[in-house]
């Protein structure tokens, strides 16, 4: 089927595409997923950035679903009273003792959501534990919080839909219910056991036992491909046979099987026994990131603020160009491997050597950003920010006074000596906070006191690498395991602000199913890297047939060495290096106009061919 355009009558066509159900009303769209008004996981990124273009094309016919949790619905969630088919269900739930609030999700576009406050005691829950195994032979382990949770959430979306459903149908307006991931999809199977005329659509966004296995094992992708994994046996080793079996039966129940990029569509049929009828690939609301003309100058903006860091960071120990400084940055949930945190490193090693080599004066800053547990922030790293911020006050002072007596004197024509305009009390202070700002010793690897050092994966890896950030080293490795963000007294900045400042981003991941990180980069105008094992990558490769796109270059590592793909990447490193400054502004014109190509105008299109599909198989089953 053709892809629809976007726009609010596509609704209406897809009720045409069901002719053979009598439906004389549009239908309904329900989207369902743990993390409406409840951010976990990047899930929370999806559904809130391609709100807008959803309620463009469905309008009040569009509703959210998800578990009521009462600290974040404060803050996004505002109650408002239901009418049409989703007001009759709401009232006839709470009839029966289902505590459901509708409203809006007070976010760009303000959709209609309904957050259930599903638990309801330890009998109902098991009850639904005795019908899924009952039913679907799926097995729940005795007090897992999590699943739980899950279960008793997923009893309550069955009811939900169900009733919608029955009062939709009364109005003879079909429903569709898009439920994303096994911890927001477990109705699905319920909902098709009992026959429910509702079209149905799971969407996984990587499969949990993919995950466990990519993380732990390096030929994960090439026993996929040689259809060798027994997925039965590798859930019950990693310990994920219930969530596992929870997710094949979301497959295999829906009548329409998605997925978000076409390498997780690989690792769905090699895992869930049903390959997805339909890529999702995931967008953002670039217009939320443009700034029009302004993005160069907030890049020179920001990146004064990095130059500020750096200088408290490195100047204490040895100094160098900040001219020539170029900062290069990776960031992502702490998966030091699935990440590709370990092959950045190795090839900020390499880039190393060759700078040196080429003598082209140029010096990098590597950030890695993620999150993981520490002691607290370094000690040292607070102290030296302490003193520049000091030595700032202190110069400021200086300026100001004689700034003032400059002003003053030279009105009268007077010849003027600037050493005598500073008073003695200044020059001390001057002179005592330079000499405290000295340290003997190399720029700490890392901004944090991390708790088990001797274990971490990155510190290892640097160690493997000896980027210890020694005076005669181009490339220099900063690890920051915690969000940037403005509170954190070592930035004064937000994470976004951070990437505007930045030149690079380096996401060669190894396993990612999607991975936003890179289309965040783009859309700020930032060149990035990324892998064909990113499901981001995989599109772009798809799109461009080339993986040397300028600005979004991508790493060949499916079915390659380690070593080939680290030389790869380095390579791709070490031309942008040798860019001047005129070719750089030029790279980041085009990565800038490049982004609007994963607008949620452009890439929604698929959902819209997704629902027309769900629709048409619903209406063709026997009532």
């Amino acid at each position: 089927m053709a892809p629809a355009a976007p726009g609010p009558d596509h609704s209406a066509r897809s009720a045409s595409a069901i002719s053979a159900a009598a439906a004389t009303e549009p239908p309904i769209l329900l989207e369902v997923g743990w993390e409406v008004c409840n951010q976990v996981g990047g899930i929370y990124q999806v559904l809130r950035s391609k709100a807008p273009i959803m309620v463009d094309r469905w309008g009040e016919r569009y509703c959210l679903i998800g578990p009521w949790n009462a600290q974040t619905a404060a803050l996004e969630f505002e109650e408002a009273t239901a009418s049409g088919p989703i007001g009759a269900a709401v009232e006839a739930l709470r009839a029966e003792g289902l505590n459901v609030r509708h409203g809006r999700w007070m976010i760009s576009g303000r959709p209609r959501c309904i957050l259930i406050d599903h638990w309801q005691g330890t009998a109902s829950l098991d009850s639904t534990k005795f019908r899924l195994w009952n039913d679907h032979k799926i097995p729940s382990p005795v007090a897992d919080p999590l699943i739980d949770g899950v279960i008793s959430f997923a009893e309550a979306v069955r009811r939900v839909v169900e009733k919608i459903t029955h009062y939709a149908s009364l109005a003879q307006a079909p429903v569709l219910a898009h439920m994303h991931e096994w911890m927001g999809a477990l109705a699905i199977p319920m909902l098709r056991h009992q026959r429910c005329r509702a079209g149905l659509i799971f969407q996984t966004h990587a499969t949990l036992l993919g995950r466990y296995m990519a993380s732990n094992e390096a030929d994960f992708y090439e026993r996929l491909s040689w259809g060798t994994i027994n997925d039965a046996h590798e859930s019950d080793r990693y310990l994920v046979r219930t969530q596992h079996l929870m997710e094949r039966s979301c497959a295999h129940a829906a009548h329409v099987f998605t997925t978000v990029s076409s390498i997780t569509a690989d690792e769905c049929e090699g895992l869930l026994g049903r390959r997805p009828e339909v890529i999702l690939p995931n967008g953002l609301d670039i217009q939320r990131y443009n700034v029009g003309h302004e993005f160069q100058g907030m890049h020179a903006t920001f990146k004064e603020k990095i130059h500020r860091f750096v200088m408290g960071h490195f100047f204490p120990s040895y100094s160098f160009d900040l001219d020539k400084t170029l900062y290069f940055f990776t960031s992502g949930r702490y998966e030091p491997r699935n990440k590709g945190f370990d092959i950045s490193l190795e090839a900020m090693a390499r880039l190393n050597a060759e700078l040196r080599a080429a003598n082209l004066g140029i010096t990098v800053v590597f950030f890695i950003i993620t999150r993981r547990s520490t002691k607290s922030l370094h000690p040292w790293a607070l102290q030296q920010r302490g003193v520049l911020n000091e030595f700032q006050t202190v110069c400021d002072q200086i300026m100001s006074s004689v700034g003032d007596k400059l002003f003053k004197r030279g009105a009268t024509g007077k010849r003027v000596n600037l050493d005598e305009l500073v008073d003695e009390h200044w020059i001390l202070r001057y002179r005592r906070i330079q000499q405290a700002l000295k340290v003997d010793r190399l720029p700490l690897v890392t901004t944090h006191m991390v708790e088990d050092e001797g274990e971490d994966p990155v510190l290892a890896q640097v160690r493997n690498v000896w980027l210890f950030n020694r005076h005669d080293d181009p490339v220099k490795v900063v690890y920051h395991p915690d969000f940037i963000s403005p509170t954190n007294p070592l930035w004064g900045m937000d994470y976004e602000q951070f990437v505007r400042g930045c030149h690079l981003g380096v996401f060669p991941s190894a396993y990612e199913p999607w991975g936003y990180t890179p289309l965040e980069s783009v859309a700020m105008g930032v060149p990035a890297i990324t892998s064909d094992l990113a499901g981001f990558g995989s599109y772009v490769y798809e799109q461009f047939r080339r993986a040397d796109q300028p600005g979004l270059w991508v790493v060949h590592r499916r079915g390659r060495s380690y070593s080939d793909a680290a030389a790869e990447l380095t390579r791709y490193m070490l031309e942008f290096c040798k860019m001047d400054r005129r070719g750089r502004i030029s790279l980041r014109n085009q990565v800038e106009a490049q982004s609007w190509q994963f607008d949620w105008s452009v890439l929604g299109e698929a959902y819209a061919r997704a629902h027309d599909m769900a629709l048409q198989r619903a209406a063709a089953e026997p009532t």
